[in-house]
């Protein structure tokens, strides 16, 4: 398997054909998942008789406030994913080169980052624990997929490069701070 996707990693696509991809990916991310996540959670929450808490005041701003930066730090990923690494997320169309400029000198999994965020303050939103619950399970099967897969395949692609990377660079825990 991983041999099939160094081999579709390899090939190059046009902007275009990255921004058709993206738009598909947008729209499943940014649309059809935060509607399934609310519909699942609710049907949970009744399921198991747990109420909603209050999500006004302190805790929707502060669920607002992980959604717009989870959201700002994720498509900061995805824009330099698309001009830097010449590719996007999807791994069909994934980039060209290793990226170790911002946000990915900040963490290895930057868009994962952004995107757990993202989702966890839409839970907040939600009013909903069973949302939360839901966001932390697929955020722990993510970043094991990441963790198992994803390096794997970057280790094959780009080497002693990205071994050197991953040494330097914590994994999803951000480092803000400059390296002396």
């Amino acid at each position: 398997m991983l041999e099939k996707i160094l081999e579709k990693a390899k090939r190059t696509y046009n902007p275009k054909q990255r921004l058709i991809a993206l738009s598909f990916e947008g729209i499943f991310f940014l649309g059809i998942l935060p509607i399934l996540l609310k519909y699942v959670s609710h049907r949970i929450d009744a399921w198991l008789h747990i109420p909603p808490f209050d999500a006004q005041g302190f805790l929707f701003l502060l669920g607002s406030l992980f959604i717009i930066s989870g959201f700002a730090f994720a498509l900061w990923s995805i824009y330099v994913q698309f001009t830097i690494g010449k590719g996007t997320p999807v791994p069909m169309m994934a980039t060209q080169k290793l990226i170790i400029t911002k946000p990915y000198n900040y963490c290895r999994n930057p868009m994962a980052l952004g995107t757990i965020v993202l989702y966890l303050g839409m839970a907040i939103c939600f009013g909903s624990f069973s949302a939360i619950a839901l966001v932390l399970i697929g955020s722990a099967f993510l970043l094991t997929y990441i963790k198992l897969f994803e390096e794997k395949e970057m280790i094959a692609r780009f080497g002693e490069s990205y071994i050197i990377y991953k040494e330097h660079t914590p994994f999803i825990i951000p480092r803000f701070r400059r390296r002396k």
